[in-house]
């Protein structure tokens, strides 16, 4: 028995981002058929009414978009870093100091009219978010700290300082004793555009577009992709890595940081008011999101609105018997199987031969 081994393709798969994901959400749905029939389920009717809790009514719509939302820009965010080989694990950090500076605003000028105070709440976000990220955005650049690391540590920061707000100086004095802020002024949580969803989703699904477009078409996106696939390359080019990293890393924080904001001033399915779990996981599920993505701020947005009707079909099967658990290993399936085909776009397995079985 010789055994196989991986060999680079000469030229990968055509439709290396599609594929990967298409690939990876029928492997899902092959075996969490199984872990359905194991649990005297039927596949074929759990998945028809996932897909119509999710997409066969205006609430349903409605409602898989607005999950979309805080998971596409924080799939973005995640997104954006990587394109350079970088990884922001701390978005979940980043959504939480985006609502806080949101509240903030919204607490300093309760009186603003809303086509004030809600710009100013959005920007307020986005630079918490940004400010979160500038720490680790220096020490990668200016000393080679790894941003795992201090992108991760920063996330208990966050959750800490928005735990002692809401049960200190923040607390609402009629919220009989439970940990959150007042609600949000009226004006200042976003229209409805129909149902459940936000103008949120408009504004998410404007920065996905041009952050997609401008991340592959431009010089910066170009020069983005230069840096992280060749640091040689990279300074042969001219690019200042340092100023790239530090750009990056900070640029993906402010996206997160707007992801907050939005998340916090959604319309009635969202808190309107700031509380411990206003981040709800929406940073760590971002991860995944980018990483089906292939690290590609383009498919961001179909990702995280398959993601977001994942949830949404899980939640309506609870109601059928259906362990939770089978939504969330539907999802840990389909980044498997998508990460799988990934790799085979650019490899292809071989079988060893007599001599390369006996060197290894």
């Amino acid at each position: 028995m010789f055994g196989f081994r991986l060999q680079k393709r000469e030229t990968p798969l055509p439709g290396g981002q599609i594929r990967a994901f298409i690939v990876g959400l029928l492997v899902a749905l092959l075996i969490g058929a199984l872990l359905l029939l194991m649990v005297d389920q039927n596949p074929l009717d759990i998945y028809a009414k996932m897909f119509s809790a999710a997409f066969g009514s205006s609430q349903g719509i409605s409602t898989t978009l607005t999950r979309a939302v805080p998971l596409g820009l924080a799939g973005l965010a995640v997104a954006v870093a990587g394109s350079m080989g970088l990884w922001n694990i701390g978005a979940e950090g980043q959504i939480i100091a985006g609502a806080m500076g949101a509240a903030w605003v919204a607490r300093l000028g309760p009186d603003l009219a809303g086509p004030a105070l809600i710009p100013l709440m959005l920007f307020a976000a986005a630079i918490f978010g940004g400010l979160l990220a500038f720490g680790p955005a220096i020490a990668r650049a200016q000393l080679g700290v790894n941003e795992i690391i201090t992108t991760l540590m920063l996330n208990e920061i966050a959750l800490r300082a928005v735990r002692y707000l809401v049960n200190g100086p923040w607390k609402d004095p009629d919220s009989f004793n439970f940990p959150q802020a007042p609600a949000l002024p009226e004006q200042s949580v976003l229209p409805t555009l129909f149902d459940r969803a936000s103008i949120a989703v408009l504004i998410a699904a404007a920065v996905l577009l041009v952050f997609g477009v401008y991340a592959s078409r431009s010089a910066w996106g170009y020069e983005l992709r230069v840096a992280g696939s060749s640091e040689s390359a990279a300074k042969y080019a001219g690019i200042s890595l340092k100023k790239k990293i530090f750009t990056v890393l900070v640029l993906s924080g402010t996206i997160a940081g707007l992801g907050g904001g939005l998340v916090l001033m959604g319309s009635s399915s969202s808190p309107s008011r700031l509380v411990e779990g206003v981040a709800n996981g929406w940073g760590f599920a971002g991860i995944i999101v980018a990483a089906l993505a292939l690290m590609r701020p383009s498919g961001v947005a179909a990702v995280a609105v398959a993601f977001g009707a994942v949830q949404v079909g899980g939640l309506r099967i609870q109601t059928l018997g259906v362990p939770a658990s089978v939504a969330n290993t539907l999802q840990a399936l389909i980044l498997f199987g998508a990460l799988a085909a990934a790799v085979f776009t650019n490899y292809k397995l071989t079988r060893r031969s007599a001599a390369q079985a006996v060197t290894a």
